[in-house]
């Protein structure tokens, strides 16, 4: 991940956060060099349905699924 100080963040910021959306990476700024904010493109949240409805009804599942796990991670 790039970094940038203060100080040049403050004198270029338009131009920095044009390359930001750009480029979509995200940049972590620095004081005195030590970082303080990770400035990093807006990402589109999307809901549980629009994840997984593609995948109702293509899954199968061979137990219950509500079952303890315990005995598969050795937990008494």
């Amino acid at each position: 991940m790039n970094t940038i100080s203060k100080s040049k963040l403050k004198a270029h910021m338009l131009e920095i956060f044009r390359k930001i959306q750009e480029s979509g990476e995200a940049l972590i700024v620095t004081d005195h060099n030590n970082p303080v904010l990770i400035i990093s493109p807006y990402k589109e949240k999307y809901s549980v349905n629009d994840v997984f409805d593609p995948y109702k009804g293509k899954v199968t599942y061979t137990e219950d699924i509500t079952s303890p796990t315990k005995d598969e991670w050795d937990i008494s």
